[in-house]
Formats: structure tokens, sequence, C-alpha cells
């Protein structure tokens, strides 16, 4: 199995793939990260149980194999502190849109960016991509700020778009193009 170091310096950090066999380690972390991850993302409340857990890891696996989507996982210092993912990966029309969750251990470190860094790099260049989206809700500043960070443009908000615990939410779109990330100094 690869790792990419996200990390330079103690304590260590890195992205691995996040695969159906490691469900137990993947519920233990949305057991620790469900309440914080409960107001931007739905999904983290449907990982309940090990077979919730595991049928999360096995759509991703799925999409995987099907070339339409991926899951990594953030480990720090051995344990597993949330992840990136292309949500949705089409290459016949190179777009693809990136997720990611950490639990609080993992907020702070730039661990979330150097993952999506890694992420755009290989949609954009490696496989040829033209357009990387980012979605969050605009309450989301943390979420915000990485976007920033990574040069994406923020392209609108779809109001109202999504029901989440009995509330209609708005989402951000935010993207970055391969012609932007061709000359990016933040490149890996």
């Amino acid at each position: 199995m690869f790792a990419i170091p996200l990390t330079t310096t103690e304590p260590a950090a890195e992205l691995r793939p996040l695969e159906p066999w490691q469900a137990p380690e993947f519920l233990a972390h949305m057991d620790r990260a469900r309440e914080h991850l409960g107001p931007w993302i739905p999904w983290a409340t449907r990982s309940t149980d090990l077979a919730s857990a595991h049928a999360t890891l096995q759509l991703y696996a799925d999409k995987q194999a099907a070339d339409t989507g991926r899951i990594y996982g953030i480990w720090r210092e051995g344990t597993l502190v949330g992840g990136a993912m292309f949500v949705d990966f089409d290459a016949g029309l190179g777009n693809c849109e990136v997720g990611v969750w950490t639990e609080p251990a993992g907020e702070g470190h730039g661990l979330v960016t150097g993952a999506v860094r890694y992420l755009i790099e290989y949609a954009l260049v490696e496989r040829g991509m033209q357009r990387v989206a980012w979605h969050t809700s605009p309450l989301n500043v943390r979420s915000r700020r990485v976007a920033e960070r990574l040069g994406m443009q923020c392209e609108g908000v779809l109001r109202s778009c999504f029901p989440h615990d009995g509330v209609r939410l708005d989402k951000e779109v935010w993207s970055l193009l391969a012609a932007e990330w061709a000359g990016s100094p933040l490149r890996p």
C-alpha cells in the first residue's frame, strides 16, 4: 500500500487509501468525529455501526473500481484522524469533486490542505482532468479557508440546496481549473 507523507517533522502524518477491511478503525474514527462533523457532513451520521461503516467504505471501493470516486484516510501518529476523497470523478467530462473531513485531533496541522493538494495534483496533472470542484457550507469557515489556500475560486451559492437535520442548507461551490493549477506555487 502506498502512503504519502503530509508532514516533514514529527508528529508524522500520512495519506493512505481507506478500504473496506478498515471499517473497524473507520467506525472508531467516526465515533470520535461524529459530533464535530455533524453540522457539515451528512454522511458522517450514517456510519454508526460496523455494517454501515463497511458499507460507506465499500461504496468508495466500488467507485474506485469504476473510476468514479475514491476515498483516502489521513493518519496522524498512526491514528486515523480524517480523510479526503473524490466524491465524484468523471474522467470523460474532465470534472471531479473533492471532499474532506477531520476530527479535532486532525485540525490545525495543515493535513487537510496537504491531502487535497495531492488529490488536485493527481486529478489535474496525472489524470488530465480540467476542473476540480469543492462544495461546502457558507458557515463552514475552516472548509472555505482550505479552498482559498489552494487557490480555488468561489463560483456561487446554491441556496437551500439540501436537507440536513430538518433544515435546508445552502452550499457554496468552489473550483480550480487545470490551467490555474499548472502555474501554481502550491503544487506538491
